[in-house]
């Protein structure tokens, strides 16, 4: 969801960095080939997390929702020299797609994919992470935060994705919707948690930055 006028957005993506073709590629496979393309990061918001990434340079990522890897790859853009991500799905259809892409990238050797249950995978990662990007189930975004935040190091950087949730979080709540309600708690949760200091910034669906202390 974009909340910006149609054609303000047009020229802030215009005027920023374009999309690398293998990334365009995976993109329209995709959109051939798989369930819920939307879920994608998107050309514009992939490069704001390379940007991101690059600027960091982390030796160690954890990113929470592979999906078809679009976003694992902006990620490893930003990678140190000796780094590695490890990603996590639950959709274990999805692993020869993504590794078919990590491979052609240059980064297959940088990234460990891990399938099943994020609660789960987490506590049995035996590292700590520079970075950290969630963009998984709602629903447990305060459950991944506080599995997270003893694994990031000082200074480490915490992006949460779809935290304005199309534009939900500030309107009537149904009692039933579940993952708005979710959103709302993980907001608050970031906002008041004495460990990190947090910006959010409306790109796309709302994307947050948290720096733990």
């Amino acid at each position: 969801m974009n909340f910006l006028p149609e054609a303000i957005d047009h020229y802030v993506v215009a005027h920023s960095e374009q999309e690398p073709k293998l990334l365009q590629q995976l993109t329209r496979e995709t959109y051939q080939k798989v369930l819920q393309p939307i879920m994608l990061s998107g050309p514009y918001q992939g490069r704001v997390l390379s940007m991101i990434s690059k600027l960091i340079n982390p030796k160690s990522i954890l990113e929470l929702g592979t999906f078809t890897g679009y976003s694992t790859l902006c990620l490893a853009e930003g990678l140190h020299a000796d780094g590695q991500i490890h990603t996590i799905d639950v959709n274990e259809e999805l692993v020869d797609f993504q590794r078919k892409y990590f491979e052609k990238s240059g980064f297959g050797d940088e990234i460990i994919q891990h399938t099943g249950n994020a609660l789960d995978i987490i506590p049995e990662l035996k590292t700590s992470f520079d970075l950290v990007f969630i963009d998984a189930d709602k629903p447990n975004y305060c459950n991944y935060f506080h599995l997270v935040i003893e694994k990031l190091n000082p200074g480490g950087v915490i992006l949460s994705d779809n935290v304005l949730w199309h534009g939900k979080v500030i309107k009537a709540i149904d009692e039933k919707d579940i993952s708005t309600k979710a959103v709302l708690d993980y907001n608050t949760l970031l906002k008041n948690d004495e460990r990190v200091e947090t910006v959010l910034l409306p790109i796309r669906d709302g994307l947050t930055i948290s720096r733990k202390k």
